[in-house]
């Protein structure tokens, strides 16, 4: 089953200083039927105006997972590093035990940015950060895996991912894009026990009968086989999760 989500269906919610557009109840906006797909608790989406900063916390046993679809944001978590991500980089903050402080801000630019929350799998364990930098030689056209909970996706354990491999995720999931030109399309393959939500970042894209433009999104449900066309060039965000 197919379920697509227009962008303009979508909720704003308030928070950190920033509005957010939701595909799911987050902050101060609420909407029956869409507290969450699966384990994947939160979708959201946002431009960060030049000099803005998106401040959150406290986070507990979540994954939460930002992909820079334009621009440069710097991120500070609590204690750890402060890292910078460009344009098509992901940073991960696995907030585990705790995190109280989380910021992400631009710099002289504007920042467009999506976020992935996803529920952990285990219960207090210690917080950890990862980035992903971005990888354009991969970008072939078939989905590639960002971020990971699958042991046989697991990269070695750096806090920076250089060659592309996923990050680590703490809970059994995956996040993965597709980079796709018009006419070429992309396939994956997952148990039918698993949900999949899939977000069109930029371009027009089409599945079975359906068309989807940027912004829009498709929660797709008992289906073993998700198949996108591209009808305009752009890119695809699609998680992987349990029930």
């Amino acid at each position: 089953m197919i379920t697509i989500r227009r962008a303009s269906t979508l909720g704003t919610a308030h928070d950190g200083g920033v509005t957010f557009r939701c595909h799911f109840d987050f902050a101060d906006w609420r909407s029956a039927g869409h507290a969450h797909e699966g384990r994947l608790r939160a979708v959201n989406q946002a431009t960060l105006p030049p000099g803005a900063t998106c401040r959150l916390g406290p986070e507990t046993s979540m994954d939460i997972a930002t992909w820079v679809a334009q621009g440069d944001v710097a991120v500070q978590v609590d204690h750890f590093p402060h890292e910078h991500i460009q344009t098509g980089g992901l940073h991960l903050i696995s907030t585990g035990s705790g995190c109280s402080d989380l910021q992400w801000k631009t710099t002289d630019a504007a920042a467009a940015v999506f976020q992935f929350w996803f529920m952990a799998d285990t219960q207090g364990d210690f917080p950890f950060q990862s980035v992903r930098a971005p990888c354009p030689a991969m970008d072939d056209g078939s989905f590639r895996i960002l971020a990971s909970g699958f042991a046989e996706d697991d990269p070695e354990q750096t806090e920076m991912v250089r060659d592309g491999s996923p990050v680590p995720l703490s809970s059994c999931a995956r996040l993965l894009q597709a980079t796709l030109r018009a006419g070429e399309g992309a396939a994956y393959q997952t148990d039918m026990a698993r949900d999949l939500y899939l977000v069109v970042a930029s371009g027009v894209m089409r599945i079975g009968n359906d068309v989807l433009m940027a912004g829009d999104a498709a929660a797709i449900e008992e289906e073993n086989i998700l198949t996108v066309i591209a009808q305009e060039n752009g890119i695809v965000l699609l998680v992987d999760v349990a029930r």
